[in-house]
């Protein structure tokens, strides 16, 4: 009862005071005028792929000083242990240990990533002609990707399940042969697995998951190299004209600090300029205070 009293005092003075030093809940000082200490995935992290296509940094450097988190147990554990950290992991490996902030306002939660409303967020398409799933070999593969099969497997594994209503998949009788994927190495992970699966069940069945790129799929799905391309964005048919598409996922993204930091809130303005490398001196943030009020 004593330490329940004490969170919601100290709950209290962090919504009501905002000061530099005020003490943390865990009994730490949180001192906002120091340096932002910036923790990032390891190059070719899909995760970090992803954060830094979504906040308009594809292909950018880190920042100067970045701290390297190998692997969600080693940003989890550096966010834990250091008071002025920020960093960003997938939505459904994010544990107690840390503290989420909402993007301009909105919490990282699965409703809102579904509706569109969280912005660190983006869809994972297969891309395919139409004729291609009127065959049994690639109809039963589309058909379990949509299945509440597959659901549980994309929850499972992090991803954001968009299908409430999926039935479960039925095995089919008399098909075998070879699917080949092809695409974006942001949803590849989960596809090895999604495939590897549908493997189990259909034992005839071989699927080929290949990375390559959203650009890579675009091309290979409408050109026919591959039955499926793998994107990780919205479908755009003027990348292939012959296709139509069909969302995996969502890949959720949130935003994790210390539990003694503060803030509750950043800006996505905010959060470019913190892991933007090439940003200038006027707008570059280096210190929690330089944040937007």
């Amino acid at each position: 009862m004593k330490k329940k009293l004490i969170s919601i005092v100290c709950a209290i003075m962090a919504l009501t005071m905002g000061i530099v030093g005020l003490t943390a809940c865990n009994g730490a000082k949180f001192d906002d005028s120091k340096n932002i200490s910036v923790v990032a995935r390891e190059d070719g992290s899909g995760t970090k792929s992803a954060f830094m296509e979504i906040i308009g940094l594809k292909g950018k450097s880190d920042v100067s000083g970045v701290i390297i988190g190998t692997g969600t147990a080693g940003i989890l554990a550096e966010v834990k242990s250091n008071p002025l950290a920020i960093a960003y992991e997938s939505l459904g490996y994010v544990t107690s240990d840390v503290k989420m902030l909402t993007v301009d306002g909105v919490a990282a939660t699965i409703e809102n990533i579904k509706n569109g409303s969280y912005q660190i967020a983006r869809p994972l398409n297969i891309v395919y002609k139409a004729a291609t799933i009127q065959s049994d070999l690639n109809g039963a593969f589309y058909e379990f990707l949509n299945s509440s099969n597959a659901q549980t497997i994309i929850s499972d594994n992090g991803y954001v399940s968009t299908k409430d209503e999926a039935t479960a998949y039925t095995v089919k009788s008399g098909i075998s042969g070879e699917i080949s994927v092809s695409g974006s190495t942001s949803l590849q992970p989960l596809m090895v697995i999604l495939a590897a699966e549908f493997e189990r069940i259909q034992a005839n069945v071989t699927v080929t998951v290949a990375g390559g790129g959203s650009g890579t799929g675009y091309k290979n799905a409408n050109d026919g190299v591959s039955d499926f391309g793998m994107i990780s964005e919205t479908f755009n048919s003027t990348k292939a004209e012959n296709c139509t598409s069909c969302e995996v996922a969502k890949d959720g993204i949130a935003i994790i600090v210390n539990k003694a930091n503060i803030y509750d809130n950043i800006s996505l303005a905010d959060l470019k300029n913190i892991y933007n490398c090439e940003e200038s001196s006027n707008t570059k943030i280096t210190t929690w205070a330089d944040l937007s009020k």
